[in-house]
């Protein structure tokens, strides 16, 4: 007779870490999504934490029915780097900041089912930004947990990420509150590294010049003492001590 282990139900439940749906309703909401995420994983790029975008996030163990995919997702105190789905049973850490990216087609699922789900989960803050501007006042909303309710946030802040948000278009512009440095998205870091190296070929230009003209200012000198000694040695020929000349 075999002996067999007994098989946990949980393993029996699949997860799954995709639905077939497009992951953003729009060119603007896509690449709203994608810079938030590429700048906020290069901000937190040597932190205990991880940036998700629109990965599903498992709030119930057991009942893989019970999702939610937010577009950007930022958890700390867990490791760093991807992951296909996000159980927080596993992880053992809820989403600190969540970004949606809102459209007044998903108006009602944002402002009232995932805001709810959200602060019930104790999620920290959660921004709703509006690309084209189709209902939120001013493109962006955010909201900070005070103590089990959400508080709408005046200061535009965000206390975890200490980040200061700015609405640059159809996309959030991050401030770091320590320098007041922005965290640039991918093209403007290219900009700054073309202006970058641009700077240092310059700079290299102007010190090879510099080299040059104390090469010739050498050269000169060297000229002119050359003709110096010359004009010595032809009055000594004439039997004149070229000392004696003022």
């Amino acid at each position: 007779m075999t002996a067999t282990l007994p098989v946990s139900v949980e393993s029996e439940i699949f997860y799954p870490s995709a639905d077939g749906q497009p992951v953003a309703e729009t060119y603007d909401h896509l690449y709203a999504l994608l810079t938030t995420l590429e700048v906020l994983q290069q901000y937190l790029a040597n932190s205990q934490a991880t940036v998700l975008g629109n990965q599903f996030l498992y709030y119930a163990q057991g009942f893989p029915k019970l999702r939610v995919a937010p577009d950007v997702m930022v958890i700390f105190d867990v490791a760093p780097g991807g992951r296909d789905n996000y159980k927080i049973w596993e992880e053992g850490q809820v989403p600190t900041v969540i970004f949606e990216m809102t459209s007044f087609g998903t108006k009602g699922q944002d402002e009232i089912f995932k805001k709810t789900l959200y602060e019930q989960l104790g999620v920290k803050e959660y921004w709703l930004f509006d690309p084209k501007g189709e209902w939120v006042e001013q493109q962006l909303r955010g909201y900070r947990l005070r103590g089990e309710i959400y508080e709408p946030i005046q200061d535009g802040r965000s206390e975890p990420l200490q980040l200061r948000l700015v609405v640059e278009g159809r996309l959030i512009g991050f401030y770091r509150e320590d320098t007041g440095e922005k965290l640039l998205i991918p093209n403007e870091l290219l900009e700054a590294l073309r202006q970058e190296v641009l700077a240092r070929q310059q700079a290299e230009e102007l010190v090879e010049q510099e080299r040059q003209r104390a090469e010739q200012e050498r050269q000169r000198a060297e000229q002119a003492e050359l003709q110096i000694e010359q004009l010595k040695a032809r009055l000594r020929s004439l039997n004149v001590d070229p000392d004696t000349i003022q």
